[in-house]
């Protein structure tokens, strides 16, 4: 069954904690600490499948979770990194972070493959904490927490024109005789259930996608009827083809159904009514007027608005082929980027550590060790070899309040802070 639409949890790999141990070597007095380093968890990647039509392989099930990585071992030996869990997903699809509906990622274009969760880091082990003071270290690093997140999957269709209009109008008629689609075509008094999408093919090595927009009725952007759920589809075509029943076949007023059309589109999108228009005036075979053609009366009302009509029939295929070339040159003048949705959530940041506990201590005149479970998620999901992982290092210190209880310890210029393996000196801002 097609799905366009899918609601998934994912999780990375937590990483391996490091390892405890000592050298218990005969001929070896005094083994130092050789406790391993845990491994990392794995990433959850979402890569594009050019195979791929739809998200039905989402509908039946809704946890995903990369491997974790293994825990150390002794005499050095470094744990197992935890696989990447890679989800397939098909070209256009946008992924949007479940509560706030943020884009976190749009797998479109250039951009066939990226890291949505990364996996937790893998702890040190005990063999990095001996000092000329601490010569017995009995601790090692805890693995990074993996992250995790609801996600909403969306599938845009991308085709360079999409067909709209009331359903039982022709779009699947002229979708199948002017490309390699194959829907399913009836006298039917309701609308595809499916979008549909074809490459047309000029001949001359010229293609474009075109795509049957199920069919749009009035309310549609309200949610009325199946149109709300296929208006996200016109998106992110480049050109917008109404094909209106010029013979009113079935006692509509072609000219009553643009503008209505239209007005589902500006209330869904705004931006969606400024896209370049063209209309099919279809079934011109089965117009018997005896007075005024009716494909004049649709000209006369749209042409001065600057959208071209071309009266066609698609069952027979009369005037199809002078649409298509107008659609190609309208095509050669709009940009050829596909349009791609910016990312406006970033899971590298993503923070639930509000309810986690931390500790500021005290360990010599001139040394403090912040610890706790706040500062090891913090550090799970922190680039801190990045300009933009640093600053979001600095700003955590600062939002949590950490640099403030640093302050009431006693701390001053110059001391040092460690936390877990890292090591840094202070100074007052």
């Amino acid at each position: 069954m097609f799905a366009d639409r899918a609601k998934i949890f994912i999780r990375s790999g937590k990483g391996g904690d490091g390892h405890v141990s000592f050298r218990r070597e005969l001929f070896v007095p005094n083994g130092g600490p050789d406790g391993g380093d845990g491994g990392k968890g794995g990433d959850v990647i979402f890569e594009v499948d050019e195979g791929l039509t739809n998200l039905s392989e989402y509908r039946h099930r809704a946890k995903f979770t990369a491997e974790p990585g293994e825990q150390g071992g002794k005499k050095r030996c470094h744990g197992a990194n935890g696989k990447n869990l890679i989800l397939k997903v098909p070209a256009g699809t946008i992924i949007r972070e479940a509560e706030s509906g943020k884009v976190i990622a749009d797998m479109s274009g250039d951009n066939k493959r990226q890291v949505i969760l990364k996996g937790g880091r893998g702890g040190q082990g005990n063999m990095h904490y001996a000092t000329a003071t601490m010569q017995v270290p009995k601790y090692a690093q805890p693995g990074q927490a993996a992250q995790e997140l609801w996600v909403n999957l969306e599938l845009k269709v991308i085709a360079d024109v999409g067909l709209v209009g009331f359903p039982n109008v022709g779009k699947s008629t002229l979708l199948s005789r002017v490309s390699n689609a194959k829907p399913k075509i009836a006298n039917y008094h309701f609308t595809t259930l499916n979008p549909m999408q074809g490459v047309v093919d000029l001949g001359d090595g010229s293609s474009f996608i075109m795509a049957d927009i199920p069919g749009l009725i009035e309310g549609a952007s309200e949610g009325v009827g199946l149109g709300h759920e296929f208006l996200r589809h016109v998106e992110r075509t480049k050109i917008l083809l109404h094909v209106v029943d010029a013979a009113s076949t079935e006692g509509r007023d072609p000219i009553d159904d643009i503008y209505k059309i239209n007005e589902e589109l500006k209330n869904y999108n705004e931006e969606l009514a400024s896209r370049p228009q063209i209309i099919a005036a279809n079934k011109t075979d089965v117009i018997y007027a005896e007075d005024e053609d009716p494909v004049e009366k649709i000209r006369a009302e749209f042409e001065p608005q600057g959208i071209r009509v071309f009266p066609i029939s698609a069952v027979s295929g009369k005037g199809v082929k002078e649409l298509l070339s107008y659609i190609w040159e309208v095509l050669k003048e709009l940009p050829q980027e596909p349009v791609v949705f910016e990312q406006e959530y970033f899971p590298e940041e993503y923070n639930s550590n509000d309810n986690l506990s931390y500790t500021v201590e005290q360990l010599d005149e001139h040394t403090f060790v912040v610890e706790g479970p706040k500062i090891e998620k913090m550090l799970g999901y922190t680039n801190l070899d990045s300009e933009k992982g640093f600053l979001f290092f600095q700003n955590f210190l600062k939002n949590t309040g950490i640099l403030k209880d640093l302050e009431n310890a006693g701390i001053q210029d110059g001391d040092t802070v460690r936390m877990y393996g890292l090591q840094f000196d202070y100074y007052k801002e």
